[in-house]
């Protein structure tokens, strides 16, 4: 039972990838300009542009260019850069390692303490210690990104405390790892932004399963509260919780774009700016693809740990 679920929602991830496939091909292959004058500038003559599209294959029918695409895709191959001449993939290498190191990093911080602040909001419930995680965490998610990376560049960086830098200044030879420092501001912005939905979710799911009546029987066999909460009552909340860390970590992949641009952090999202500023359609296509296919592939591992921590198709029970 479990193995055939998660074969279908693999199956189900696969075609969704191949639609977004098509959509991102076709609607920047509508995108105004031609790519071989782009690249030739004021060399374009009319010889020339006819062997840059002969080159590039833009002088083929649609699907075929497609069908060349996406055959790079899956063998590593994104192109050539308009901008810059040098391929895609050597192009956002490195880009694509800082954006994951700035995502992991947010994830493994952002998940425990939601987790952790839901499970304690929950069991505080109607209290003033409830009430302030709930004020809290509510004018967190409504707050744009950008509010909150501007509040603590004012208040970390410029105005009141310089402990920080404001931005991401990469010394050429050495990576953006290379200097923890510049992490901690763009990491703390991901983080206010993820965590306090990660929170609710869970106050909300923890509260309902405390109330059940099977962690009142655990309970009143005298079985300790700590193991009450978290062999009993977390792995019947963590389903719905999940969800919700994956729709979180998903925004993670695009979100951070922002993030990236306010700090001038050169990653995935910077690239992504910079390409469509100098309409750099490969690089656009391999970047949103790039960020598609994180958000597909956490969102599959979402609905697999939904599955394993489902107790009725563990035990078979479901039907």
């Amino acid at each position: 039972m479990i193995a055939r679920l998660i074969a279908k929602r693999l199956g189900i991830s696969i075609l969704i990838l191949f639609a977004v496939s098509l959509i991102i091909f076709f609607a920047t292959a509508l995108l105004p300009g031609d790519p071989a004058r782009a690249i030739l500038g004021q060399q374009a003559t009319p010889e020339r542009i006819a062997a840059i599209n002969a080159e590039m294959n833009l002088d083929a029918p649609p699907w075929k260019r497609y069908l060349l695409w996406l055959g790079g895709l899956v063998t590593g191959d994104l192109g050539t850069s308009v901008a810059s001449g040098e391929s895609v993939g050597a192009l956002l290498g490195d880009r694509l390692g800082a954006s994951l190191l700035l995502m992991v990093i947010a994830a493994v911080i952002a998940i425990p303490i939601g987790l952790l602040v839901g499970i304690y909001s929950a069991l505080r419930r109607g209290r003033t210690t409830d009430s302030a995680i709930t004020i809290g965490s509510l004018v967190l998610a409504a707050l744009p990104e950008f509010v909150i990376g501007i509040a603590l560049v004012a208040l970390f960086a410029t105005s009141v405390f310089t402990i920080l830098p404001a931005v991401t200044m990469r010394p050429p030879g050495t990576q953006v790892w290379d200097f923890p420092a510049q992490l901690v501001l763009p990491t703390i912005v991901l983080v206010l932004a993820v965590a306090p939905y990660i929170v609710r979710m869970t106050r909300a799911t923890m509260i309902e399963v405390l109330d059940s009546g099977f962690v009142e029987m655990a309970r009143l066999k005298g079985v300790p509260e700590r193991r009450v909460i978290f062999r009993h009552a977390l792995p019947h909340a963590i389903g719905p919780v999940a969800q919700v860390i994956a729709i979180q970590l998903a925004w993670l992949a695009g979100g951070v774009a922002v993030v990236e641009y306010l700090f001038r952090y050169p990653g995935l999202g910077q690239a992504l700016i910079d390409a469509v500023t100098y309409r750099d359609v490969q690089v656009v296509q391999a970047v949103v693809m790039l960020i598609a296919v994180v958000y597909i592939v956490v969102n599959l591992l979402a609905d697999v740990v939904g599955i394993l921590s489902n107790p009725k198709l563990r035990t078979g029970g479901a039907r």
